[in-house]
Order: C-alpha cells, then structure tokens, then sequence
C-alpha cells in the first residue's frame, strides 16, 4: 500500500512516517508550502533521516483564500476563527487527498493525536479521541468530509505525546529537540492584531460599556479584543471585568464583572455530519451530545436542538466565554458527531 504522509519536520509527522514505514507500508512524505514562513528545511531532513521521498505541494493560493482570508474577514465580524480548523478542511487534509487520488497513492496519512474509526452501523466514518486526551485533535477536524475521512489514516492515535518523544530520541531524529510551535503559522510573532490592520487599515477606537450601556473607558480597535479577555483592557474598574459581547456595527465592547461571561446556551450553524446522519431538508432532530466549545475545554453534556443546517445547544451546567466565530463539536462518547461555529 502507497501511502503520502503529510510532512511538517515536527516529530509526530517524522514519528508517524517511522512506524508506517516500520509496518512494512511504501511512505512517501509531502510538505504543502503555505506561506512564506513554511519551513521545507525541517521536511526535507526528516525524509533525509527516514529514507524517503519528500513531495512539495504548492498550496498557497488555496490557503490565502480558504485561511488567511477568512481569519480577517472574521475577525472584522467581530468573531474568533480558529485558523487551523479552516486548514485541515480546505487546504491540509484537502489537498493532501487530491494529490494522493492524482499521484496512485491509497491512503493519506498524518500525524494527528486521534484516531478514524467507521461505525458500522451506517458506514460512516468519523473522527475518534486519541489515547493522549491531552494533546487530542478530534476537536480540530470536525469539518473533514466522508471522502476525507476514508482515505484517511492516523498512525499517532494509540500513543501519547511523551511516548513519541522517547521514540524519537531512540532513533536519533532531530525533530526530537524540536519544540512545539504555540504561535498561528503564518503569524509567527503571534500579533494578529497588526497582520490585520497591516491588510486593512488601522482599525478606529470606540467605547467600552458595561450592561447598562454606561461608556467606561475607550477601546483601540475591535480586533484587539475576544470574548472572555480580562487581561489587557487598560480599563480603571473596582472590580476585574470580561469582555461579554463585540458590537461592530456600532463599534462597541461590553464589559462585565466576572460571571456575565457565562452562558447556559448558543446556537451553531454551517453544521458537517460525521457519525451522525445529516437530517434531511426541513427536518428536526434532538439528543445529548457531549460539546466543546474550544479546543481546550472540557466536554460538556448538553441537550442539543438540530436541522441539517443550524444547531441550539443547552447545556446542563453554564459554560464561559462561549465565544462567536470557535468550532462547537458535538460528541458521542469519544467520537465526533457534527460539528458547527458559534453563532
């Protein structure tokens, strides 16, 4: 079985083409070259210390348009996107399939904390929680397609963070004194802020008003602010206050006292079914489902409300900062149901 290994240079994609190669699989690696600061350097050596061939995919364009478009446009909405969630969908695990169908490969590899399982069921294949919950990426591909998915393997899913470590510094790669990158990969000094205004001109100050409509302060630029931040408001308050709510139209950011920033439901749209069946046109569904509302919550039980389209969400217990603009995904157990973004 051929198999192309999306190819970072990091050690999980340097791992992973390790222990498909070990099983006897014919790997090849390919790095995707997605802006300036891609680093084919890092690729190029792993596939040099593993023995393989490394294939180089021009998919600039692609995530100009699919990511980095939509990371302003949305930030100018006044909502939160996730970069990487766009990424995998459109670009990454995209264009690896297309390249793949095109070059006589089988299956697409990665090397992702989670694992593909097929519910037997109704034949759909969906994604599943990893080992290392800690590091678990379910959350991040809630948008694969049925098409994605099936070409689609994990090599990483029964292993944890620390085991891949130890395996690397086993073999001697150099991936393993390679640190993880906490930044967004086309903003390496993480100021997202300036990336923006830098593409669409400095962004005007406004009011900062409390629950009453009182103005408490001024604000530099809604693009400067996300729902539950407390740290760096520059506001003079007797109590810590949250940002609750980003007004565009009128140029505003509400600010509360801790506790008004919790939030007992939402809505989500732009809904992608995995092991769900998605419902037909015009009908309801309901359930419990198991929701994250960001990469790094915890899943919360909720009642769920839902079309093919739009979801209503109510939670047992209020949740904090449920933020307009993050991936909501909905889990049964440990596996990936549907998922949406907050309205």
């Amino acid at each position: 079985m051929r198999i192309l290994l999306g190819m970072s240079g990091g050690v999980d994609s340097t791992y992973a083409a390790h222990l498909l190669s070990q099983e006897g699989y014919d790997v090849e690696g390919a790095v995707l070259v997605m802006s300036e600061h891609t680093d084919t350097g890092a690729a190029l050596r792993s596939c040099e210390e593993l023995g393989i061939k490394l294939n180089i995919i021009d998919a600039r364009a692609e995530f100009e348009k699919y990511v980095v478009d939509n990371f302003v446009s949305e930030y100018i909405k006044a909502r939160t996107p996730n970069p990487c969630v766009m990424c995998n969908r459109y670009v990454k695990i995209k264009m690896l399939c297309d390249y793949a169908k095109a070059n006589g490969f089988d299956k697409v590899a990665t090397g992702h904390y989670c694992n593909i399982y097929k519910n037997e069921e109704n034949s759909r294949c969906c994604v599943q929680m990893g080992a290392d919950i800690r590091k678990d990426q379910s959350y991040m591909l809630w948008q694969l397609t049925q098409d994605e998915l099936s070409m689609l393997i994990t090599p990483l899913s029964a292993k944890t963070k620390a085991e891949i470590y130890e395996g690397a510094k086993e073999m001697g790669f150099a991936s393993a004194d390679s640190k993880e990158s906490q930044e967004i990969c086309f903003i390496p000094d993480n100021d997202y802020a300036s990336f923006i205004e830098k593409r669409k001109g400095k962004f005007p100050q406004g009011d900062f008003i409390d629950n009453e409509g009182n103005i408490v302060g001024r604000h530099k630029g809604i693009i400067h602010y996300t729902i539950g931040q407390r740290k760096g408001l520059g506001l003079a308050m007797k109590v810590p206050v949250f940002v609750t709510e980003i007004d565009p139209c009128a140029n505003t950011v509400k600010v509360a006292p801790a506790g008004n920033e919790m939030r007992k439901s939402f809505a989500a749209d732009r809904l992608n079914f995995q092991m769900t069946e998605e419902p037909d046109e015009g009908e309801t569904r309901e359930g419990d489902f198991l929701v994250k509302i960001r990469y790094a919550a915890k899943p919360a039980k909720a009642h769920v409300v839902y079309t093919n389209k739009k979801a209503r969400v109510f939670f047992e217990e209020e949740q904090r900062a449920v933020t307009p603009g993050q991936s909501s995904v909905f889990y049964v157990e440990d596996k990936v149901a549907f998922g949406g973004f907050i309205c």
